[in-house]
């Protein structure tokens, strides 16, 4: 049973257990996959998210999927790539906090966006293999069966997991 894969496209468009959302610490939409996910939810996800009062980068909220094939959308709020190493702590948090509540909530599928790459300005490369080394060690301590998919939306990065991947 394949537990990690790559998908390349539109992360709105997975039906799964629950997608992770690169969202603002407001939560209450924006610009990139935020908005994406936004859109394609309907006005009721905003509505949800008001209600959440904001996350704290590095933490991670749940909601409905409303009008996505995804049943929940995972909020979580990336760090802003300054080149330090707490950029790098607050990115796998984002991953453990994610993961954490999808085990709370008993899912079996779960797609990550590719946190923090986007106009936060993590160096893919480097977001990348954050977002892998987290999701094993993870699967790995929690004995989980958790199916995970990274989905990216560009084929730089889809080579990039493939890479870390297949090590």
């Amino acid at each position: 049973m394949i537990q990690l894969q790559v998908y390349r496209g539109d992360i709105t468009k997975l039906a799964v257990d629950a997608i992770v959302n690169a969202a603002n610490s407001s939560l209450l939409g924006g610009g990139g996959v935020d908005g994406a996910i936004h859109r394609a939810a309907g006005p009721e996800l905003q509505r949800a998210c008001a209600k959440l009062g904001g996350c704290p980068t590095g933490q991670a909220k749940i909601t409905p999927g409303f009008n996505l094939p995804a049943k929940y959308v995972i909020h979580t709020v990336g760090p802003v790539y300054h080149g330090q190493e707490q950029d790098a702590e607050l990115l796998a948090a984002c991953y453990h906090n994610s993961l954490h509540l999808a085990e709370e909530y008993q899912l079996k599928t779960i797609a990550f966006s590719a946190i923090s790459t986007g106009v936060y300005g993590y160096p893919k490369t480097a977001a990348a293999q954050i977002a892998v080394t987290t999701v094993k060690n993870w699967l790995y301590q929690h004995q989980s069966q958790l199916q995970v998919v990274f989905c990216v939306f560009d084929q730089e990065n889809e080579q990039i997991y493939h890479q870390l991947l297949n090590n």
